[in-house]
C-alpha cells in the first residue's frame, strides 16, 4: 500500500477567488495547493478588459504572502460587445491567458454573458488565429430544458457546431458532469479538452436531497445521475491528456447558501488535492494522478510544467464544519468528514 505520494506541483485550471473580504479569506487555500490557477472573471462588475484583469491580479497577489510563488492566470469575460482587437492585445501583453464564455444567466454573475455564441464569430476567429483558449460553461439556459439535461443539450445544439466551424480553436469544456460530455471530449479533436471538479467525481444528485435540501451540495452545472458520475470519474482516471484538474471552487457565505434562493457553488479549495487523490486511489489509478493534476492542463495551455513538488501522505484529516467566520464563513466540501490523505506543508 502506498502511504506517501509526491508529484510535480499541480495547477487549478478553474477557480473562483471572489473579491474583497472573501478574496482575502480564500486565496491562500488555492495558493497553498497549486502553483497556478485560471481565475474566473465573473465578478461584479465582470472582468471584461485588460485593465480590470491587471487590477484584479494585483488584488489577488496582495491577498497572499509575498513569497507564495503562486501565479494567477487571468481570463476575459466575454460579452456580446467583446472586441477582438482588445482581447488579442490583452493576450499579447500577457494579461489574458484565455477567454471565458458564460451563456447569459447560466450561473453566478453571468447576467452579462453571451446571448448568441455564433454572433461572436469575429472574436472566435481571432482567438483561433492567435491560439487563445476558449473556456466554456457548457449549458443552455432555455428554461424549457430540464436543468439536468442542459449540458447534454448544449453539446448537441452548440458545441458540435462550434468545433466544426472553428476547427483550430482551443476549447475547454469546463466542469463536465455528464457521460455525453466525457464521450464528446474523448472523441473530439485534440483542440478540445475538459476540466473536472472533485465534487462531480464524488457526489451524484442524490446528495442535494439527502434527508432534505442540502444547499452546500448545490453547484452549477448541478450534479447528475450516478451513471454520469461514473462516466466522468472514468474519464478523469483514464490517463487521457484531454482531462485535467479544475476545482471550480466557488465560495459563498453560509447565509447566501442557506437561504430561500441559495447560491450555486461548492468551496473545495482547502482540501482539493486530498479529495481528488481519494478518487484516484479508489479507482486504483494513483499512477495517473500526476498527469491529471500537474501535466495535462499545462500541456493543453502550452505552458511549462512546474518545477516544484508537493507531497501527500496517508494520514487522516478532519474537514472542519466551517472555514472562516462572520462575513467570510463558508461550509467546505466534505464538511465534517475525515479524509484519508493530507497535504504535507
Amino acid at each position: 500500500m502506498t502511504d506517501r505520494i509526491t508529484i510535480r506541483r499541480p495547477d487549478d485550471w478553474h477557480v473562483h477567488l471572489r473579491d474583497g473580504a472573501m478574496l482575502e479569506a480564500v486565496a491562500r487555500h488555492t495558493a497553498r495547493q497549486f502553483a497556478r490557477a485560471i481565475i474566473m472573471p465573473n465578478l461584479t462588475p465582470p472582468v471584461t478588459d485588460a485593465a480590470a484583469a491587471v487590477a484584479y491580479r494585483d488584488r489577488i497577489l496582495a491577498a497572499l504572502p509575498a513569497d507564495t510563488g503562486f501565479t494567477p492566470l487571468m481570463t476575459c469575460y466575454l460579452t456580446d460587445a467583446a472586441d477582438p482587437q482588445a482581447i488579442a492585445d490583452g493576450h499579447a501583453a500577457g494579461v489574458f491567458t484565455a477567454c471565458k464564455l458564460y451563456p447569459a444567466h447560466a450561473t453566478t454573475n453571468s447576467a452579462h454573458g453571451v446571448t448568441d455564441i455564433f454572433a461572436l464569430a469575429p472574436v472566435l476567429e481571432r482567438m483561433q488565429a492567435i491560439g487563445m483558449p476558449l473556456l466554456i460553461h457548457g449549458e443552455v439556459t432555455d428554461r424549457t430544458i430540464d436543468i439536468f439535461d442542459r449540458e447534454a443539450v448544449f453539446i448537441d445544439r452548440i458545441l458540435v457546431k462550434l468545433v466544426r466551424e472553428f476547427p483550430a480553436l482551443r476549447i475547454v469544456l469546463e466542469h463536465i458532469t455528464t457521460a455525453e460530455a466525457a464521450d464528446f471530449v474523448t472523441a473530439a479533436p485534440a483542440t478540445v479538452a475538459a476540466t473536472i471538479t472533485p465534487q462531480h467525481l464524488i457526489i451524484n444528485r442524490n446528495a442535494i436531497f439527502d434527508g432534505g435540501l442540502r444547499p452546500h451540495a448545490y453547484c452549477l452545472p448541478v450534479a447528475k445521475r450516478e451513471r454520469h458520475r461514473l462516466a466522468v470519474r472514468a474519464a478523469a482516471v483514464s490517463g487521457s491528456a484531454k482531462f485535467f484538474l479544475g476545482t471550480d471552487s466557488a465560495p459563498h457565505v453560509v447565509g447566501a447558501k442557506e437561504s430561500g434562493c441559495g447560491c450555486a457553488g461548492i468551496f473545495n479549495a482547502p482540501f482539493a488535492l486530498e479529495s481528488y487523490l481519494t478518487v484516484f486511489e479508489e479507482e486504483d489509478a494513483l499512477d495517473r494522478f500526476e498527469g491529471f493534476a500537474s501535466e495535462n492542463g499545462a500541456h493543453f495551455y502550452g505552458l511549462p510544467l512546474n518545477d516544484g513538488k508537493v507531497t501527500l501522505e496517508r494520514r487522516p484529516v478532519i474537514v472542519p464544519e466551517r472555514i472562516g467566520d462572520g462575513d467570510t464563513a463558508v461550509v467546505p466540501f466534505h464538511a465534517g468528514e475525515t479524509l484519508g490523505w493530507r497535504l504535507v506543508d
